[in-house]
C-alpha cells in the first residue's frame, strides 16, 4: 500500500485559512488592494520567471 505524502485538499485548506487570517477585519478597499498586490506579484513572475527563481 502506498503512503500518502502530499494532500492537495489539506494544502488548499491551509492556504485558504492563511488568506482568511490576513484579510479578516479589513475593509473591502483593503481587501481589493491585497488582491491587486498579489496579482501584480504573479504577473511579474510570469513576465520574468528567471528573476522569480534566482536569489
Amino acid at each position: 500500500m502506498k503512503t500518502k505524502t502530499f494532500d492537495c485538499v489539506e494544502m488548499k485548506h491551509k492556504a485558504g485559512q492563511r488568506i482568511y487570517e490576513q484579510l479578516k477585519g479589513k475593509t473591502v478597499e483593503e481587501q481589493i488592494d491585497f488582491w491587486r498586490k498579489v496579482e501584480e506579484k504573479y504577473r511579474n513572475r510570469q513576465r520574468n520567471p528567471r528573476a522569480a527563481t534566482s536569489g
